[in-house]
């Protein structure tokens, strides 16, 4: 039986299948990222609820497998050379899965460095800039009276929707015909956009059509409908 003691996680979030991969997270834009992928590879995992409401992130169990207190993370048993892995960052997680199943990134060399600057693209403008968002529209933010730095962060938002917009016109996906880990980083902020943030007038989403079409059929895909809800809230 795989014993994975080690990880001081395992005592706050025991393992029920320790030979699967385990994930710590939460049903976020970020967090869903990784859930989504498990569930489109087919790799068998086990999802622990990190529950920001008690500070589980906090917790010295989490740190001690992510000291950015951050979700998700996960923990592989079956890790490079058979070996447990742990991981934390959405994207670094994104593109292990990919290399380690062989799926969900393009074969070929120029492909792959073209998925990878779009999963760039929203490591370091869509989720930091459409979280701003949220914050200034739907959190605390929204009760501040100076509006500027909500119309700031409206206008970014925009700025990378219109690139989003014109790289998808005649593409399926990001990175073309093939959807991949650049799609499942982007499309649950968009759709946390325009859904749970509310904010799809604010910045005028209907102006980008291409972009509502694919999050269409990104969110059509069975794989993504069972990700958006894992891990589940109690």
């Amino acid at each position: 039986m795989t014993d994975l003691s080690a990880f001081p996680i395992t005592k706050k979030w025991p393992a029920a299948h320790p030979e699967w991969l385990q994930l710590y997270s939460l049903p976020t834009p970020n967090g869903v990222k990784v859930s989504i992928a498990l569930e489109e590879t087919g790799l068998p995992y086990e999802p622990h609820l990190v529950r920001f409401d008690a500070n589980d992130q906090l917790s010295p169990e989490f740190l001690s497998l992510n000291p950015n207190n951050k979700i998700p993370a996960i923990i592989d048993p079956a890790g490079p050379g058979g070996r447990p892995l742990a991981l934390f960052e959405s994207g670094a997680i994104l593109v292990y899965l990919a290399d380690k199943t062989g799926q969900l990134l393009p074969k070929d060399a120029a492909g792959r460095y073209e998925a990878l600057q779009w999963l760039m693209f929203q490591m370091g403008g869509i989720g930091p800039m459409f979280g701003q968002v949220g914050f200034f529209h739907k959190f605390a933010g929204k009760d501040f009276e100076d509006k500027r730095p909500r119309d700031r962060y409206v206008a970014e938002a925009r700025r990378l929707l219109a690139v989003l917009d014109g790289h998808l016109k005649g593409r399926a996906w990001l990175a073309g015909d093939e959807y991949g880990i650049a799609d499942i980083a982007t499309f649950p902020w968009v759709n946390n956009l325009v859904g749970f943030y509310g904010a799809g007038d604010l910045v005028g989403f209907g102006d980008f059509r291409e972009v509502g079409r694919v999050l269409q059929a990104f969110l059509a895909r069975p794989a993504v409908q069972r990700g958006l809800k894992i891990p589940a809230r109690d």
